[in-house]
């Protein structure tokens, strides 16, 4: 093929072209208030070492729109840096001109660190809530609480192993070999769904039935029993008293709570050994199911929309940062999702 030489037209007509597809990273530019968490991201980290080598530090807010980018792909530290460098929609995203300095690898795993070591995901989450009530998606018509597993590579120990960490103790052979203990999440758990084994965390979410945003969350090992963790979740925000999920949150003493509390369960019901659900029952938990589904909507996306749900991190408490950030980062697409969508709630 002859080469030609390039021209001005060349590059207008590439750039017409390319502006005929959505960019979703422009759109969350163009609807989140940003600056809003730099208040939390100041405090939080004020006391934090400025920058490498007397490198001087980079804006934080910077720092954490890198962290949405790499939350939304689910990239690893060395991918992210290397996608800033590689695609403009992502230095567009960050108001990064070509040529400027970028942070490397490094730098992102040490801000994302001191996010988890300083427990700043949770605050960043509730600003950005209140930023959705301030906008009119208030949670209303009722709340859906469920579970999913979060996967972590699995670990390799032996029964002995795993016996002492359940403990709480850390074996010796691995005190003796620091490299191998940083190597070792002594935080997760297994747990069996379906018959299926799993290993690593459980995301804990409570969904408004009208827009389906997550209201509340917690993150725990993945053997906690989802019942376990209502007390954590539960939206007293929420302007319907209504409370769906499925049958693992039921429970005489629980609906006994729910009562208490001023709540109305609509908890699906669960059928005992020898005393099977009656066909109004079966008609009750479908008609409640119907509604319970949305929350699936919230997982599906975290998992194909954000490339996986498989974690790098080490820890319970990287797990909750990462986790958090997840959560995040889904209600600002859902909030760009329903802005589009929706007209301007009052």
């Amino acid at each position: 093929m002859q080469d030609r030489q390039r021209g001005f037209f060349d590059f207008e007509k590439h750039e017409a072209s390319h502006a005929r597809f959505k960019n979703p990273l422009q759109e969350l530019n163009e609807i989140i208030v940003w600056d809003d968490f730099l208040p939390i991201l100041e405090a939080g980290l004020a006391n934090e070492r400025k920058g490498l080598g007397g490198r001087p530090a980079y804006d934080r807010l910077l720092m954490f729109k890198i962290l949405v980018l790499q939350t939304h792909y689910n990239l690893s530290d060395d991918q992210t840096e290397y996608q800033i460098h590689d695609r403009s929609s992502f230095r567009q995203f960050l108001g990064l001109e070509i040529g400027e300095q970028i942070p490397d690898a490094k730098t992102i795993w040490l801000f994302r660190n001191h996010l988890a070591e300083r427990g700043l995901v949770e605050p960043l989450f509730e600003r950005f809530g209140q930023q959705l009530a301030e906008r009119g998606y208030r949670a209303q018509k009722g709340q859906i609480l469920d579970a999913s597993l979060i996967p972590v590579p699995k670990q390799r120990n032996s029964k002995d192993e795993n016996a002492q960490i359940k403990t709480g103790e850390i074996p010796p052979e691995w005190l003796a070999h620091p490299h191998k203990l940083a190597q070792k999440d002594t935080d997760a758990r297994w747990t069996k769904k379906n018959d299926v084994t799993h290993y690593g965390y459980k995301n804990h979410l409570s969904v408004d039935v009208k827009y389906k945003l997550i209201q509340e969350y917690e993150v725990s090992d993945a053997a906690l029993h989802d019942s376990q963790a209502i007390a954590d979740i539960l939206d007293d925000d929420n302007t319907s008293a209504e409370v769906y999920g499925d049958s693992a949150y039921r429970s005489a003493e629980q609906e006994q709570d729910f009562k208490r509390k001023g709540y109305r369960s609509q908890v699906n019901h669960k059928g005992k050994r020898n005393h099977p659900l009656s066909e109004f029952k079966k008609q009750v938990n479908k008609k409640r199911s119907q509604v319970r589904a949305r929350v699936e909507h919230v997982f599906g996306h975290q998992t194909t929309a954000m490339a996986g749900k498989l974690m790098r991190c080490i820890g319970i408490v990287r797990a909750k940062a990462t986790i958090g950030l997840r959560n995040l980062v889904y209600n600002m697409h859902r909030l760009v999702f329903l802005a589009k969508k929706t007209p301007q709630p009052a």
